[in-house]
């Protein structure tokens, strides 16, 4: 696996240099050639690599031009371009909640040093998705570890708090309502799950969020939403 900011390198060539150092490294300790072990490559790119494509993530192995058949499965090459994966996000084509690898490389995307710039859209996005995804928790706390000061990481610790505390509060009315439709008692479930959505409104959530949240439809979050401007 490689990460490159700059264009430096041709990469291409770069990568089966890399590949092929590693392919045939086992061969110098008395490995036969059927113990050879598949190499797969992963190149994660600040930069657009492919012009001639707008597909962020490309797969490459060798294959029969005509027929398209497989040769072996023994290369497999990764090119991720992350700005075509922000372009994508920012136009809505992906979709972090329910594509694992769109998560993680938006994880992977939320600072550009290079720019000087944090994508504090992408950054509140994760931040939710985190409450239902351990791993991306973890991996999202230790990031804003090793990247706030002491400041900002108690800001970020209250801020997840509140997510909490908040998702914590939802599910709960979701649970008395429940009970409630057992008993056959109608106990204003509802305006407890509308108080909960006008908070996260009030928050800075963004309608999706609060609609995967909350149960409830993208359309009714915002009548509430325009009943709170």
């Amino acid at each position: 696996m490689e990460i490159q900011f700059t264009n430096k390198f041709d990469m291409i060539k770069r990568t089966l240099y890399y590949w092929s150092k590693l392919y045939s490294q086992p061969l110098s300790s008395g490995v036969a050639y059927k113990q050879l072990n598949p190499i797969i490559t992963i190149n994660i790119l600040n930069f657009d690599l492919f012009k001639e494509s707008t597909h962020f993530h490309k797969t490459y192995h060798l294959h029969e031009d005509t027929e398209k058949t497989f040769l072996t499965d023994l290369m497999e090459l990764h090119f991720v371009e992350i700005p075509k994966l922000l372009r994508d996000w920012k136009a809505q084509k992906l979709d972090p909640w329910n594509d694992v690898l769109a998560r993680w490389l938006l994880l992977l995307s939320i600072v550009d040093h290079r720019k000087g710039t944090v994508y504090e859209d992408i950054y509140k996005e994760l931040e939710v998705i985190a409450m239902k995804d351990k791993q991306l928790f973890d991996a999202f706390q230790q990031w804003q570890e090793l990247s706030l000061s002491e400041k900002e990481y108690f800001a970020y610790l209250g801020r997840l708090k509140k997510i909490k505390d908040e998702e914590s509060v939802i599910i709960e009315a979701r649970l008395r309502e429940e009970e409630s439709r057992e008993q056959g008692i109608e106990v204003g479930i509802e305006q407890g799950i509308r108080q909960v959505i006008v908070n996260l409104i009030k928050n800075g959530f963004s309608d999706e969020d609060i609609s995967k949240l909350s149960n409830r439809s993208t359309e009714e979050v915002q009548a509430i939403r325009n009943e709170c401007r």
